[in-house]
């Protein structure tokens, strides 16, 4: 038995008559009428009573009608549920966030346009970090990430920067490179300045970006930075510097964090560690909650962009 026939069985119930029926239904009456016959082989009883001006339910039609009446119904709400879905206007949504991506104003924002314009969709945030992050997207554990540099690209995953952002060197408030021009200057500090500090830094799988890059400057300096401690969070390192054990370089949108405590300076050498948002999601699965997720973040990052 076929979806199809119980929708040609309701139809021939329904309009009392299986030439009405077929008109209704877009078909042609002799093959409506086989149909309905070999449905009621197929079960083993006749559902209707053959009359000159048309047909009517016999008892055993009237039980299947109910039944029919019942699977139709839920296959139809099931297919609006499901279209629902597709359009990503309900479901789940899984979202993998580094604290350093979600220190940037664009996060909370776009944040919070998904639950205005994809109110029935729940909506998880998990915060790990870029490594975490693209192994759980990669294996179906997430539906997508925002990180700052992605440590990996395996196949099947989609990568995209929404935003770009400069870094800062973050100083204890006592610091002596904090206190030398002023708490509030913006005079940028150098490599150079750095080159006999305690740095400390988000370890390798974590952040290997903006982590090589750094390094890749002090040699290119011929200097071998002091490194104090590698962390594995970037709020973590803020709040080492917070305590006076070392300074750090972080993105320019952490500089919100303990500012009675840490000094934030411009870098000379920033443009070679900018601090990109990457989105990352898995390409064939761009579809319903994710693609919606997807088109927020593209448009929520372009007007931030604008800001």
């Amino acid at each position: 038995m076929e979806f199809r026939h119980l929708r040609y069985f309701l139809a021939v119930a329904d309009a009392g008559h299986i030439t009405r029926a077929a008109e209704q239904l877009g078909i042609q009456q002799p093959p409506l009428s086989q149909q309905i016959k070999a449905l009621e082989q197929q079960l083993g009883l006749a559902l209707f009573h053959r009359h000159p001006k048309g047909v009517s339910l016999t008892d055993g039609g009237r039980l299947f009608e109910a039944e029919a009446r019942r699977i139709v119904n839920d296959t139809e709400a099931m297919q609006a549920r499901m279209a629902l879905v597709a359009r990503g206007e309900t479901g789940r949504l899984d979202v993998g966030i580094t604290s350093s991506a979600g220190a940037h104003a664009f996060t909370p924002r776009v944040l919070r346009a998904c639950r205005i314009h994809v109110a029935s969709v729940a909506l998880t945030i998990t915060e790990r970090n870029a490594a975490e992050i693209t192994d759980a997207v990669a294996d179906a554990r997430l539906h997508c990430g925002l990180l700052r540099v992605p440590v990996a690209t395996p196949p099947g995953l989609s990568f995209e920067t929404l935003l770009r952002e400069p870094v800062m060197v973050a100083l204890p408030a006592d610091h002596p490179l904090a206190q030398r021009t002023g708490r509030r200057a913006a005079q940028p500090l150098s490599i150079l300045d750095l080159r006999d500090e305690s740095l400390i830094l988000v370890r390798k799988p974590g952040a290997p970006g903006l982590y090589q890059n750094l390094l890749a400057l002090f040699n290119e300096q011929g200097l071998q930075p002091r490194i104090y401690a590698e962390v594995e969070r970037m709020t973590t390192n803020i709040n080492l510097v917070a305590s006076g054990m070392g300074v750090s370089i972080v993105p320019a949108s952490m500089r919100t964090l303990h500012p009675e405590e840490v000094v934030y300076r411009p870098l000379r050498e920033s443009a070679r560690l900018d601090a990109p948002i990457t989105l990352v999601y898995r390409t064939a699965d761009c579809v319903g909650a994710t693609a919606r997720f997807v088109a927020l973040c593209r448009e929520t990052a372009q007007a931030t962009a604008q800001q």
